[in-house]
Protein backbone atom coordinates (compact mmCIF):
# COMPACT_ATOMS: atom_id res chain seq x y z
CA UNK A 1 0.00 0.00 0.00
CA UNK A 2 1.77 3.32 -0.82
CA UNK A 3 1.55 5.70 1.75
CA UNK A 4 -0.46 9.38 0.54
CA UNK A 5 1.82 12.35 0.64
CA UNK A 6 0.88 16.43 0.72
CA UNK A 7 3.60 18.40 -0.61
CA UNK A 8 5.13 20.18 0.64
CA UNK A 9 6.84 18.04 3.46
CA UNK A 10 8.15 18.93 6.67
CA UNK A 11 10.48 20.13 7.60
CA UNK A 12 9.17 23.19 6.79
CA UNK A 13 11.20 26.52 6.13
CA UNK A 14 9.50 29.69 5.89
CA UNK A 15 8.93 29.52 1.70
CA UNK A 16 7.07 25.89 2.50
CA UNK A 17 5.48 26.74 5.55
CA UNK A 18 3.40 30.01 3.54
CA UNK A 19 2.96 27.59 0.64
CA UNK A 20 1.35 25.04 3.22
CA UNK A 21 -0.66 27.81 4.97
CA UNK A 22 -1.75 29.12 1.17
CA UNK A 23 -2.33 25.54 0.35
CA UNK A 24 -4.84 25.45 3.31
CA UNK A 25 -6.53 28.59 2.36
CA UNK A 26 -7.22 27.73 -1.12
CA UNK A 27 -9.05 24.34 -0.21
CA UNK A 28 -11.01 25.91 2.21
CA UNK A 29 -12.58 28.52 0.21
CA UNK A 30 -12.83 25.83 -2.41
CA UNK A 31 -15.70 25.00 0.39
CA UNK A 32 -15.46 21.07 -0.76
CA UNK A 33 -15.75 18.80 2.51
CA UNK A 34 -13.67 15.97 0.43
CA UNK A 35 -11.29 17.91 -1.37
CA UNK A 36 -10.62 19.73 2.10
CA UNK A 37 -10.69 16.31 4.03
CA UNK A 38 -7.78 14.84 2.08
CA UNK A 39 -4.74 16.83 4.02
CA UNK A 40 -5.57 15.48 6.74
CA UNK A 41 -4.54 12.22 8.21
CA UNK A 42 -7.51 9.29 8.37
CA UNK A 43 -7.09 9.81 11.87
CA UNK A 44 -6.70 13.36 12.22
CA UNK A 45 -7.92 15.10 15.58
CA UNK A 46 -9.59 18.33 15.53
CA UNK A 47 -10.59 20.98 18.43
CA UNK A 48 -13.13 23.59 16.45
CA UNK A 49 -14.38 26.29 19.10
CA UNK A 50 -15.92 23.73 21.82
CA UNK A 51 -16.26 20.91 19.25
CA UNK A 52 -13.81 17.92 18.54
CA UNK A 53 -13.49 16.15 15.12
CA UNK A 54 -12.09 12.90 14.73
CA UNK A 55 -10.62 10.91 11.30
CA UNK A 56 -11.62 11.98 8.22
CA UNK A 57 -15.06 11.02 7.95
CA UNK A 58 -16.34 13.65 10.88
CA UNK A 59 -14.23 16.39 8.88
CA UNK A 60 -16.22 15.61 6.19
CA UNK A 61 -19.46 15.79 7.93
CA UNK A 62 -18.45 18.71 9.82
CA UNK A 63 -17.27 20.95 6.47
CA UNK A 64 -20.30 19.35 4.71
CA UNK A 65 -22.55 21.06 7.78
CA UNK A 66 -20.38 24.15 8.38
CA UNK A 67 -21.17 25.50 4.79
CA UNK A 68 -24.63 24.69 4.76
CA UNK A 69 -25.41 27.18 7.45
CA UNK A 70 -22.14 29.72 6.53
CA UNK A 71 -23.00 31.38 3.10
CA UNK A 72 -20.93 33.03 1.02
CA UNK A 73 -17.93 32.03 2.94
CA UNK A 74 -14.30 33.47 2.11
CA UNK A 75 -11.42 32.89 4.07
CA UNK A 76 -7.90 34.67 4.73
CA UNK A 77 -5.24 32.33 6.49
CA UNK A 78 -1.56 34.13 7.62
CA UNK A 79 1.48 32.43 8.60
CA UNK A 80 1.96 33.54 12.13
CA UNK A 81 5.04 30.77 12.95
CA UNK A 82 6.74 27.06 12.22
CA UNK A 83 8.86 24.67 13.60
CA UNK A 84 10.16 21.17 11.33
CA UNK A 85 7.04 20.07 11.56
CA UNK A 86 4.19 22.50 12.91
CA UNK A 87 2.60 25.71 11.81
CA UNK A 88 0.93 28.45 13.95
CA UNK A 89 -1.40 30.68 11.50
CA UNK A 90 -3.89 33.26 12.28
CA UNK A 91 -6.94 33.75 9.89
CA UNK A 92 -10.15 35.41 8.99
CA UNK A 93 -13.68 34.48 7.22
CA UNK A 94 -16.63 36.10 6.70
CA UNK A 95 -19.97 34.47 6.02
CA UNK A 96 -24.00 34.79 5.82
CA UNK A 97 -25.99 32.92 8.16
CA UNK A 98 -29.57 31.88 7.38
CA UNK A 99 -31.37 35.02 8.17
CA UNK A 100 -28.75 36.55 6.01
CA UNK A 101 -26.84 38.54 8.84
CA UNK A 102 -22.95 39.10 7.71
CA UNK A 103 -20.20 37.55 10.41
CA UNK A 104 -16.44 38.02 10.52
CA UNK A 105 -14.89 35.52 12.51
CA UNK A 106 -11.15 35.99 13.75
CA UNK A 107 -8.74 32.84 15.11
CA UNK A 108 -5.57 30.97 15.79
CA UNK A 109 -5.12 27.62 14.41
CA UNK A 110 -2.49 25.22 15.30
CA UNK A 111 -0.93 22.48 12.91
CA UNK A 112 0.87 19.44 13.62
CA UNK A 113 2.26 16.88 10.34
CA UNK A 114 3.02 13.92 10.17
CA UNK A 115 6.30 13.15 7.70
CA UNK A 116 3.97 12.49 4.67
CA UNK A 117 2.55 16.27 5.37
CA UNK A 118 -0.51 15.35 6.42
CA UNK A 119 -1.67 17.04 9.51
CA UNK A 120 -2.53 15.24 11.62
CA UNK A 121 -3.50 17.92 14.52
CA UNK A 122 -5.72 21.06 14.04
CA UNK A 123 -6.42 23.23 17.38
CA UNK A 124 -8.68 26.16 16.17
CA UNK A 125 -9.85 28.96 18.74
CA UNK A 126 -12.08 31.11 16.24
CA UNK A 127 -14.43 34.36 17.70
CA UNK A 128 -17.05 35.57 15.90
CA UNK A 129 -18.38 39.32 15.19
CA UNK A 130 -21.48 40.48 13.61
CA UNK A 131 -20.74 43.49 10.82
CA UNK A 132 -22.67 44.62 8.10
CA UNK A 133 -22.51 44.41 4.60
CA UNK A 134 -20.69 47.72 4.12
CA UNK A 135 -18.24 46.52 6.89
CA UNK A 136 -16.81 43.33 4.54
CA UNK A 137 -13.07 43.03 3.85
CA UNK A 138 -13.06 39.95 1.89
Amino acid sequence: MTQEKKFPLPPFTEETAQEKVQLAEDAWNSQDPEKVSKAYTVDTEWRNRSQFVNGREEVVAFLTDKWKKEKNYKLKKELWAFTDHRIAVRFEYEYQNAEGAWFRAYGNENWEFNEHGLMQKRYASINDLQITETERRL
